[in-house]
């Protein structure tokens, strides 16, 4: 058996893992993500896979999210020809994710050719949305703890990772070897997912590393939240949240629904400016026993904002004054309707500009929460003068004390992990914490390396 790390592998981005054995149908794609954040990450995107997508006999895609799954309408229009396993719930996120993305790649290439600062005429989309609607008829969603065959000695099965709707860990089987791929791992006391499965037996083990050199923030998000909230009120300023529009959006408007029942902030005007946001939220009631959430708890998280469908309600937002609340993707201010409400308000001291999620080098996002006096958008450079807040424990991902925690509840040491989906130094800083607390086989592959698994 062998293992190629094509994406995922010193970067946060792109996940990518080729599994390749004679027992399998063919070779398989664990995950088939875009590369974000830093340009000459993206760029990979352009480049072609080092196998060949109609040699491909499967992908099993761990969530979701465009990371994990961004690439797959460009692998089918290459030539894969499916089928893509996942869980339920994820084949109804990607229905709205993956023809969104291709959606939005269309426009910011029509931007781009309109207002001429691409470097490339014209500039063209990755993909389409058409694309992306062909790419999901050859998904095919399974139930988690069903083992599903993959060859003639060959399956896997799901687990719940508890890091968004419909995530999961998965083991795959070959010729009695097992090998775990953590994709995204959530974390044990999340306010609306519920906490990962236990680590089931393996051999191998590639897990994630996002926070692998970090301990998230202990303290009360709920707090904070109020707090700003009551903050842009009496200040009559805005607050502009780009969030996750699977995940955190739906967190945020639980929050705020909480906050405003029990009284705890005033009836600030709280808008969801994303229409695939909008849209998740409405599948968060369909998939009740992925999170902890009740059908009232549910309703009242859909009613507590008011949502921006079309662009011209969009482009009134901007026009507005506060006090308000604005959460619209994406969540690291890459592209979306967030990024030109960054135009609109990031420039006036008075607003606030909160992150609630990792935010990957290269990303405004992460500029802006390293200092940066400017953001660049759309070819014009804008003066950062509001407030930039961060809340590290909203994160949807385990620091590195939850991930120890998670290994620990291994009920036998794997031969060998694999640290993958990190930047270089929080997975090195995993590497070496598992070896210290387990004295495991630990390793950390680079980009492009393959390994065989004996």
């Amino acid at each position: 058996m062998r293992i190629s790390f094509l994406g995922g592998a010193g970067t946060v981005t792109g996940s990518k893992y080729l599994v390749e054995d004679e027992s399998l149908d063919g070779p398989i794609l664990l995950d088939c993500g875009l590369f974000q954040g830093l340009k000459n990450l993206r760029l990979k995107n352009r480049d072609p896979l080092s196998v060949d997508p109609t040699k491909l006999s499967a992908v099993i895609l761990t969530h979701a999210h465009l990371d994990h799954s961004g690439y797959l309408p460009l692998l089918v229009k290459n030539g894969f020809k499916g089928p893509i396993y996942c869980s339920d719930a994820t084949f109804e996120l990607c229905k709205i994710l993956l023809p969104d993305s291709g959606y939005l790649q269309e426009e910011e290439a029509r931007y781009a050719n309109k207002r001429r600062f691409s470097k490339h005429n014209p500039a063209l989309p990755l993909y389409t949305q058409e694309d992306a609607e062909k790419s999901l008829s050859v998904f095919k969603p399974v139930k988690r703890h069903n083992k599903i065959k993959l060859g003639s000695n060959a399956s896997f099965e799901l687990f719940n990772a508890g890091h968004i709707l419909g995530s999961s860990f998965v083991r795959i089987q070959i010729n009695g070897k097992l090998i775990i791929f953590s994709g995204d791992l959530g974390r044990p006391n999340d306010s609306v997912m519920k906490a990962p499965e236990d680590l089931v037996d393996c051999d191998y083990l590639v897990v994630e590393s996002t926070y692998g050199n970090r301990k998230h923030d202990n303290s009360n998000p709920i707090g904070l939240l109020a707090e700003l909230a009551q903050d842009a009120w009496k200040n009559k300023a805005v607050i502009v949240i780009p969030a996750f529009a699977v995940g955190r959006a739906q967190t945020l408007l639980h929050l705020f629904a909480d906050l405003k029942n029990k009284g705890q902030i005033p009836n600030i005007p709280i808008y969801l400016n994303s229409p695939m946001a909008t849209n998740v939220t409405k599948v968060f009631c369909d998939f009740q026993d992925d999170h902890r959430l009740n059908e009232q708890q549910c309703h009242e998280a859909c009613e507590v904002a008011k949502y921006i469908r079309s662009p011209e309600e969009s482009k009134d937002l901007n026009t507005r004054s506060g006090p308000m609340i604005i959460i619209s993707a994406s969540g690291m201010a890459t592209g979306g309707r967030v990024i030109h409400h960054l135009k609109a308000f990031v420039e006036n001291p008075k607003n606030i500009i909160l992150f609630a999620g990792f935010q990957a080098a290269g990303t405004r996002g992460a500029s802006m929460m390293a200092g940066a006096e400017e953001i660049k958008i759309h070819g014009q450079y804008f003066r950062v003068k509001a407030r930039i807040v961060n809340i590290d424990s909203f994160s949807a991902h385990a620091d590195y004390s939850e991930i120890l925690n998670w290994l620990d509840s291994a009920k036998k040491a794997p031969m060998k992990v694999f640290v993958t989906h990190g930047e270089a130094s929080a997975s090195d800083s995993l590497r070496q914490k598992i070896e210290e607390k387990f004295n495991w086989n630990v390793e950390v592959p680079f980009l492009g390396e393959s390994k065989e698994l004996s």
